[in-house]
């Protein structure tokens, strides 16, 4: 683990106060991701160190909006793979896309995001994904804020593999 990059992701990203989750949780700590997210130089550390941790058997990465876009971006960028970008919910006009990016039925493709609580979005996402044609069992992430998520995540058959948790970038503040 690199512990200067969790010391850069913290000290440009922590804000105390108090905070809603999209999980509906509330906190006294947040990781504005789009801080760490829209400064070159930690993102390209990001990249390099999340790229260990993509499986070797995959074919496409997927961004998911917002925050997993830049991560996915900047990996493939490190990494060479193609991405999809993923949406929320298909757009309602021109191509009505879910998925934006090069043709992804029948393919082996790891989910990228920024940070993981519950994992909500991405279980909406991946559902919505394999009923498209695609093959999902990873999810690689920056910061994952809750544990549980992994145990979440794995009911869905899905591994979540994070750069840091909250805890680590916690204490190598």
């Amino acid at each position: 683990m690199d512990k200067v990059l969790a010391k850069e992701i913290y000290k440009v990203s922590h804000i105390a106060g108090e905070f809603v989750l999209r999980s509906g949780q509330v906190s006294n700590e947040y990781f504005d991701k789009y801080l760490f997210e829209s400064n070159p130089e930690i993102l390209s550390k990001i990249a390099k160190e999340m790229s260990r941790l993509i499986p070797e058997n995959i074919d496409l990465i997927a961004g998911l909006e917002m925050g997993g876009i830049p991560i996915c971006t900047a990996l493939s960028l490190h990494t060479g793979y193609h991405t999809l970008f993923v949406r929320k919910k298909a757009k309602q006009y021109g191509t009505a896309k879910l998925a934006e990016g090069e043709e992804f039925k029948g393919k082996k493709v790891c989910i990228i995001e920024d940070v993981v609580t519950t994992g909500g979005q991405i279980i909406e996402s991946v559902k919505a994904l394999r009923e498209l044609g695609c093959t999902i069992n990873t999810v690689v992430c920056v910061i994952l804020r809750d544990p549980n998520a992994i145990n979440i995540l794995s009911k869905e058959n899905l591994a979540l593999r994070p750069l840091f948790t909250m805890e680590q970038l916690n204490e190598y503040k």
